[in-house]
């Protein structure tokens, strides 16, 4: 019942080994690495009513992969890649939802996960090497290894705009959408958002609603997805290359299934890079960045990139002014997470829709009826903030994390993310973070980078058991050293000038600018990480 205290044991009447948070596609596979590969005695706390993770929370019109169905998923198990079957080129919400519990089912996964279970606290007991964790309901979790799979982009950003809580009609996050759905049918909906998500919901929002209005911050670049149903060959041929699939996604920068193309921008005539650009613009998808080998390294290689996007746009969207909007764009391409849509601009044109430029004409507040800008209100019955998430910490930061001697992680972190390898943190022992900031993570296909941090992660810890060590944590020099390799990598790209990406957590007003995830390639950085483990785990103090 509410309020009550609940210990859990496992069978031998002692606390559990290791306590999981999260059960989305890192929390699952975690909670198979240490309970069916080691033995241990593991639980995993979520706080949807199912598993899923980002995808059980992220319900929104249009919610789909931007990474290609065949390599996002698990490739532990080439049976299991085998077996299952994607429908689509991206997979769409409800699909990835079915292969989870799929993957969840096949391996009985959900007896040992609590779910409708929010974490509330995780305290470290140093006397007694254990991580006391509480949750909302007031349950009580003690485990010797405690590891954070809460997702990069869990904790939604509703934006502090005066006057929301007066507003008459309803409003809603995308990242925390009804599970019943919205219906928009005879509603005037306003958008608030052009990221990732906004891109994809406005074509679909557009399809039902009276009439829509995108409120755009920052244009933005998006490449055609030309997403299609899979055909039996194609599906045959995963099957049959399963193995390849894997090998391809775990030595690739990104983890895609698709290889970085070694032309160099300037070594094509710009007849010959336009030819390259349409195959690619036809092709769709993120591979529209691995065009050119330099395209991310060399500003004015970047700019032919950006100049020919900027161009579709304006030939796809009818109206001058519209176009010149959309167009208007104030950063590298790529720089940002780079969308790919379905008739994202091609919506612009219908009678129904219309934008507004709230850099130009900012919003004032939320009035009972409506959005007030600069230049006028606009009337709405129905507001959807696609505004985002504060990525990567957010998820870390709202769970109150303690480490030796009450450490807040709030405290360890009020200058920005500081850990060594994405893994661990000084002053907290036994805690590891799955594809947390400091981690390829957000700039990879994510089930990559997921599978390679729970396999390390269970790798260490068997290598604890095996050695009779109690406790590992970072040391605070690995830590330095790292963060100063971390902002290394960064500045070796044009991903820092984007000055107002999420990817620095610019999104969160007093957040502080620190270019989080680590932008050195999937595959360096699973090198950096073999090579710690093969020297004795260096960077972390191991202790009995």
């Amino acid at each position: 019942m509410p309020g009550a205290t609940t210990e859990i044991s496992d069978t031998r009447g002692g606390d559990i080994d290791a306590l999981v948070i999260g059960a989305g596609f890192a929390g699952l596979y975690q909670l198979l690495c240490l309970r069916d590969r080691l033995g241990l005695s593991v639980k995993a706390l979520e706080a949807g009513a199912g598993v899923g993770g980002t995808w059980y929370w992220n319900r929104y019109p249009g919610a789909r992969c931007d990474s290609e169905s065949h390599a996002y998923c698990y490739t532990f198990s080439e049976d299991m890649m085998r077996e299952w079957e994607w429908s689509e080129r991206y997979p769409e919400q409800p699909e990835i939802m079915r292969y989870l519990n799929f993957v969840a089912d096949r391996f009985d996964l959900k007896r040992d996960i609590h779910f409708n279970t929010r974490v509330t606290s995780a305290h470290y007991d140093e006397a007694a090497n254990r991580w006391n964790v509480r949750t909302e309901a007031g349950e009580h979790f003690s485990a010797k290894y405690l590891i954070t799979a809460v997702g990069c982009l869990s904790t939604a950003n509703v934006p502090d705009i005066a006057g929301l809580e007066s507003f008459q009609g309803d409003w809603y996050h995308t990242g925390q959408w009804p599970h019943e759905g919205v219906d928009f049918t005879g509603k005037r909906v306003g958008l608030v958002g052009t990221g990732s998500t906004g891109i994809q919901a406005t074509p679909v929002i557009a399809a039902t609603a009276a009439h829509l209005t995108v409120f755009q911050r920052t244009a933005n670049y998006s490449v055609p997805a030309r997403n299609v149903p899979l055909t039996p060959e194609f599906k045959q041929y995963v099957k049959d290359n399963a193995a390849e699939i894997r090998r391809a996604t775990r030595s690739t920068p990104n983890g895609h299934p698709f290889v970085n193309s070694e032309r160099m921008t300037f070594e094509s005539s710009p007849e010959e890079r336009h030819a390259l650009y349409e195959a690619a613009w036809e092709t769709g998808g993120l591979q529209f960045r691995t065009t050119f080998q330099d395209m991310m390294v060399n500003k004015a290689a970047n700019d032919t990139a950006a100049d020919f996007i900027r161009g579709k746009i304006r030939q796809i969207v009818n109206d001058p002014a519209t176009a010149q909007k959309l167009s208007d764009i104030d950063h590298p391409y790529a720089a940002k997470r780079p969308p790919i849509d379905t008739n994202y601009f091609e919506t612009f044109n219908r009678d129904n829709v219309s934008l507004v430029d709230v850099r130009a004409v900012p919003i004032e507040c939320i009035a009972p009826d409506g959005i007030r800008t600069q230049d006028g209100d606009y009337p709405l019955d129905i507001i959807v903030f696609a505004t985002g998430f504060d990525a990567m910490t957010g998820p870390m930061l709202r769970m109150d994390i303690r480490g030796r001697d009450g450490l807040p992680l709030a405290k360890a972190w009020e200058s920005g993310p500081r850990n060594y390898l994405g893994l661990q943190v000084a002053g907290f022992p036994n805690l590891f973070t799955v594809t947390g900031p400091g981690s390829p993570s957000v700039l990879c296909n994510m089930p990559v980078a997921i599978e390679q941090h729970a396999e390390w992660i269970a790798d260490c810890i068997a290598h604890m058991r095996d050695n009779g060590i109690e406790r590992i944590e970072a040391r605070p020099e690995a830590m330095d050293a790292w963060v100063e390799q971390v902002n290394a990598a960064a500045d070796a790209t044009l991903l820092p000038l984007a000055t107002h990406s999420w990817y620095l957590g610019a999104n969160i007003p007093g957040k502080p600018r620190v270019f989080m995830p680590y932008a050195g390639g999937m595959a360096r950085y699973r090198e950096i990480c073999a090579d710690v483990a093969a020297k004795n785990y260096a960077g972390f103090a191991l202790s009995d």
